[in-house]
């Protein structure tokens, strides 16, 4: 049985006119907030979301965008896969988890304060 080949996709030239006309919007758009000024915040707001908008909406018309669109309902379709635990299997694994962490922190904790010990007051006799 043979693996799947990847597929790579030459982007046309239409495709980077596409993603060239999303970033020159989204420099326009951030453009005009500042250029626009004098204006009130609604109005730059607005010029803002509008363009910002438009390029989105190129920026999915394009090959990347569609691959993007894609990718999303394939990490939905996985998501609806998954077998989410019960509410008490989720809390019983939460105090397993805080329970081992407790341990953990007082094993360290010990085994600091022994090589203090050993370390500071009897091989180099510093008394506190």
């Amino acid at each position: 049985m043979t693996p799947n080949p990847q597929v790579e996709t030459v982007a046309s030239g239409a495709d980077k006119a596409r993603l060239a006309g999303a970033l020159a919007l989204v420099i326009a758009g951030v453009t005009a907030f500042y250029l626009l000024g004098a204006q009130s915040l609604w109005v730059r707001v607005a010029a803002l979301l509008v363009l910002l908008a438009a390029a989105v909406a190129t920026f999915f018309t394009a090959e990347a965008g569609k691959r993007l669109i894609a990718f999303g309902r394939d990490a939905v379709r996985e998501v609806k896969k998954v077998v989410w635990p019960t509410r008490k299997e989720a809390m019983q694994m939460t105090g397993y988890v805080f329970a081992f962490v407790l341990a953990m922190a007082l094993f360290l904790w010990l085994t600091d304060k022994t090589l203090e010990w050993v370390l500071y007051d009897l091989i180099l006799g510093w008394k506190r």
